[in-house]
């Protein structure tokens, strides 16, 4: 009995709570929980808004992009080590995911009752909110790079560069080569830019910049290692948006708009967000 709950325990702490509480480099164990936990959070999400009645559109979808992009850019406040206490543990994945999952679900509450009490735009006030959290926690990014002397805005320029190229390279060859005509879309297109952050930011940091990062991604990792450049995270991106934008197409004929939509998101969201994160470590040098 000791021995199988030592086992547990052991098993816990060494694929979820040392991860965390020493930033080691996620495993293919931890990789797939927060992947299965993803999945059955847009589930529950899109049953509540279904009994909720509130329809989960391209408005809707627009509002939860600043979310993305706080999410991000909180994570960096924790890579500043500007928070002492154990509380940073909170901003750390995954666990952050759920303080902002909290924290959005009581806005989006409020911003509910704002609308059936007020008659405020549930969906603007919602995104409002998330602009100014995105805003406020830019500053904050900013006062520290300026308290530390750091703030290389270049390196932010040559990896959105990056990024919007190869957006427009991938957009261009979807559109006009594959006759993809619904990648006119503009939430496909922000889930191609998102990606392609992601693979600008850890391609240009790992193999470029002066401090020496690492890719913490147990897939990305291996193939960073097999071939020696990080920018092998472009055609690793390719192999998956490709299939996923021609399911996601294929599965939005169905006319499951509301699910579709959810879908869409949280793959932004594991490109947005950690391309944001990545890239505002290397422009504030930690």
């Amino acid at each position: 009995m000791c021995t199988g709950y030592t086992m547990i325990r052991e098993f816990i702490y060494q694929y979820y709570i040392d991860p965390i509480r020493y930033g080691q480099a996620y495993t293919l164990v931890d990789t797939l929980t927060y992947a299965i936990i993803l999945i059955l959070t847009v589930y529950l999400l899109y049953r509540w808004f279904r009994h909720a009645n509130i329809a989960i559109d391209k408005e809707f979808s627009y509002a939860i992009l600043p979310w993305i992009v706080f999410g991000g850019l909180l994570r960096v406040v924790e890579d500043t080590k500007i928070i002492a206490s154990d509380w940073h543990y909170l901003l750390i994945t995954p666990l952050i995911f759920f303080v902002i999952l909290f924290y959005a679900l009581i806005v989006f509450v409020i911003s509910q009752w704002l609308q059936k009490c007020y008659g405020t735009p549930a969906k603007q006030v919602f995104g409002a909110v998330g602009i100014l959290s995105a805003v406020v926690t830019f500053l904050i990014l900013i006062q520290f790079g300026i308290n530390e002397g750091t703030i290389a805005v270049s390196i932010g320029g040559i990896i959105l560069l990056l990024a919007l190229i190869a957006t427009a390279l991938i957009y261009l060859f979807m559109r006009y080569l594959l006759g993809w005509e619904y990648l006119t879309d503009r939430l496909y297109q922000i889930l191609i830019f998102s990606h392609m952050l992601d693979a600008s930011a850890t391609s240009y940091g790992i193999d470029l910049h002066e401090v020496s990062y690492v890719e913490q991604h147990v897939v990305g990792s291996n193939l960073i290692e097999l071939t020696g450049t990080a920018f092998v995270m472009y055609p690793l991106k390719l192999l998956i948006l490709f299939p996923a934008i021609f399911i996601l197409q294929e599965y939005r004929k169905d006319g499951t708009s509301d699910l579709w939509h959810l879908i869409l998101l949280a793959m932004i969201m594991v490109g947005l967000a950690p391309g944001i994160r990545d890239m505002m470590r290397m422009v504030l040098y930690i």
